[in-house]
């Protein structure tokens, strides 16, 4: 299968838990380290999907990179290669689609709770669960498209997923790992104590307690996604069979991405 684009734009917020489970899975990937100088593609044929990961930056803030990055998602929609986008990730979805992003109220940072929607979308791509405890780290806010799904929704911020045919666009982080987090924790301190004051952002120590237990209830959440996204990725169950496939047989793909 052709490999699934991955844009990365600061080392802190790198694939994480993603790449750990596509490698997992045999499915190839190429990362673009837009912090470490490459240059995001703008076609999308060479790829099987798009991953578009979070950014310090704004998606409006007209950046070179970011126009290239939102050609190739508006490449990507054009040939129907799967899309998924975690935080600026999903708000540059949300534009490509013709939504708008604007400042969220407040900015959202930490752990906490939203609520999976009603609609059969968000059920497919979330599981049977109404409530998660995901990580947040975001001063933006992206509008759901037209002809798009709300999945999510939260207490600081309305529209914290939604999803569109095989697109996915989230406005929190599945992929952060305990060593992620801590490394993100200790990079942004003074962000964290400049906003402290805010009740939607939570402090260092909050954040870090009982941090690997709710990172393994995260990627549990994540397991769930990654596998209803990579369903939709074209090759993707080849490439899984061909990773694990024995003489005698075995497990097929869904189960044995259970």
């Amino acid at each position: 299968m052709k490999p699934i684009a991955i844009c990365r734009h600061e080392a802190t917020q790198g694939p994480g838990y993603l790449q750990s489970f596509l490698d997992k899975h045999g499915v190839p990937y190429r990362i673009f380290a837009i912090d470490a100088g490459d240059t995001p593609p703008r076609c999308a044929a060479e790829f099987s999907g798009v991953v578009v990961l979070g950014s310090n930056a704004g998606v409006n803030d007209g950046l070179a990179w970011i126009k290239r990055e939102e050609a190739l998602l508006k490449d990507a929609l054009r040939l129907e290669r799967p899309i998924l986008g975690h935080c600026f990730g999903g708000q540059l979805l949300s534009k490509s689609l013709g939504g708008k992003v604007r400042r969220n109220s407040v900015p959202q940072i930490g752990w906490g709770k939203v609520l999976v929607t009603k609609f059969d979308e968000a059920r497919h791509w979330l599981g049977d669960k109404r409530e998660l405890d995901l990580f947040h780290w975001h001063f933006d806010t992206f509008e759901v498209p037209r002809g798009a799904k709300r999945t999510l929704f939260g207490y600081y911020c309305m529209n914290k997923g939604f999803a569109l045919g095989p697109h996915l666009g989230l406005q929190s982080h599945l992929e952060v790992t305990a060593q992620s987090i801590r490394q993100w924790c200790a990079e942004d301190r003074q962000v964290l104590q400049q906003w402290q004051a805010q009740s939607s952002v939570q402090s260092e120590a909050q954040i870090l307690h009982r941090l690997d237990e709710k990172v393994a209830a995260l990627h549990q959440v994540a397991d769930h996604v990654y596998r209803q996204w990579l369903g939709g990725v074209s090759g993707a169950l080849h490439a899984h069979l061909t990773k694990t496939q024995r003489p005698h047989g075995g497990a097929g793909w869904l189960e044995a991405l259970k």
